[in-house]
């Protein structure tokens, strides 16, 4: 009896010390033999449970409070993004697509008068409740004056003209005309600083007048008016260009004995290019000096894109950066 009272008491003890995985006992059947062992379900008020269940609470709050919100699409950020950005540069980007349409058609030849619109950064304009005593005047004039001589105007316009060689070899006449196409570029030369003899006092040349200083928050008012020489048509014939690109031949004629082996050995090397370029050259200078239909869209051109240049690039960005507004401007041509 001794004997097996310790033997269950031995079996009892070691059913309670459990397995090393962290199963936790079955009770005994009524053959002294235990079921596989199982998870063990903690009770909710375990400090463990607890822990996870305020990590889960929290988790699940971030989750609905942030899960719901509708965030904006990369594609419309860049496009708000663009937006913006075209409407502080809005006249840069203007000039640029000008230039670009404006190079376009003079490629494929087609002379059409785009708008003028100058180049202007957005830092160009009026910082509001700027106030100064400076004497703007010789300011303006300073910046006047380091203007150069640019070409400017520039005109295309077409022609048509003929070369002809003749020589002939004994009795045999030897002759070859060809027609040509061209197309001739020329720029009238503006002097926008006549130099310092130009602007003194007396001549009446520069008179800047302020009709309001900056006050109160509110830019002042400024009024310009400039005289400048006219406008210098081309004054050699290296101041115009011939497009070869646009110019072609129209009609070739040439005598019966052409191309025989004389004719062709004489003739046609005196076709070439250069001598060509040469006489078109020679005659688009005629043209942009003494035909009218040339000389006078190309002196407005000039005269009005000047007027863009001193106005737009020299005395407004000035006037503004101190303070005022160019509310008047007037160019007049000696």
């Amino acid at each position: 009896m001794v004997r097996l009272l310790v033997l269950l008491l031995g079996m009892l003890a070691t059913g309670t010390s459990g397995p090393a995985d962290g199963t936790a006992p079955r009770a005994a059947d009524g053959y002294g033999t235990c079921p596989p062992p199982g998870p063990v379900s903690p009770g909710p008020d375990a400090p463990g449970v607890q822990a996870v269940q305020a990590v889960r609470e929290v988790r699940g709050g971030r989750a609905g409070r942030y899960g719901r919100r509708r965030r904006m699409p990369p594609w419309l950020r860049w496009a708000a993004v663009l937006g913006v950005a075209g409407l502080l540069f809005r006249r840069a980007i203007a000039f640029a697509a000008l230039a670009a349409l404006s190079a376009a058609l003079h490629l494929f030849g087609f002379a059409v008068h785009l708008p003028k619109v100058s180049f202007a950064w957005p830092w160009q304009a009026i910082a509001a409740g700027t106030s100064t005593d400076t004497d703007v005047g010789p300011w303006v004039l300073q910046k006047i004056e380091g203007i150069s001589r640019p070409a400017l105007g520039t005109e295309t316009f077409n022609f048509v003209f003929t070369h002809t060689v003749s020589k002939s070899i004994g009795p045999w006449p030897c002759w070859y005309s060809g027609t040509f196409y061209a197309v001739g570029h020329a720029s009238a030369t503006v002097d926008l600083n006549p130099g310092p003899a130009w602007w003194r006092a007396g001549t009446g040349h520069y008179r800047l007048q302020v009709l309001a200083r900056p006050a109160g928050g509110a830019p002042g008012r400024a009024a310009v008016t400039i005289v400048l020489p006219r406008p210098q048509l081309p004054q050699s014939v290296h101041d115009v260009t011939v497009d070869d690109t646009l110019s072609r031949p129209l009609v070739t004629q040439h005598s019966w004995t052409y191309p025989g082996l004389g004719c062709g050995a004489l003739i046609r090397p005196q076709f070439s290019v250069s001598v060509l370029y040469a006489q078109a050259q020679n005659l688009a200078f005629h043209q942009a000096t003494h035909d009218p239909q040339v000389t006078g869209p190309l002196i407005g051109s000039a005269e009005g894109e000047a007027g863009q240049i001193i106005k737009d690039d020299f005395i407004q960005p000035t006037l503004n950066a101190l303070g005022y507004t160019l509310t008047g401007f007037a160019l007049r041509w000696s």
